[in-house]
């Protein structure tokens, strides 16, 4: 396979390669695809914990009485005023 890199591309690989940290262009794009991989992955571990949580608030909210937005709020907002208080 045979790529094109972009100047600012080759100037970033060629400023890797003079740190004396990497030996070769081909090591610094192998661990640039290993990064690349471990943030995909990690991207779509986090969506699909999402994913779960949305379906478990609506999982419960199906059991629990509608509230206005106003009320929901001032929960919320009770709440965290007794977390600050209990840290007290």
């Amino acid at each position: 396979m045979s790529i094109g890199l972009t100047p600012k591309q080759e100037h970033f690989i060629q400023t890797k390669l003079q740190t004396g940290k990497y030996n070769s262009v081909e090591e610094v794009l192998e661990i640039a695809l290993q990064l690349l991989d471990e943030y995909d992955r990690a991207e779509s571990e986090w969506a699909k914990e999402v994913g779960e949580k949305i379906d478990a608030a609506i999982a419960i909210s199906e059991h629990t009485a509608p509230i206005d937005g106003e009320t929901f709020v001032n929960q919320i907002l009770d709440r965290f005023e007794q977390q600050r208080q209990a840290e007290r």
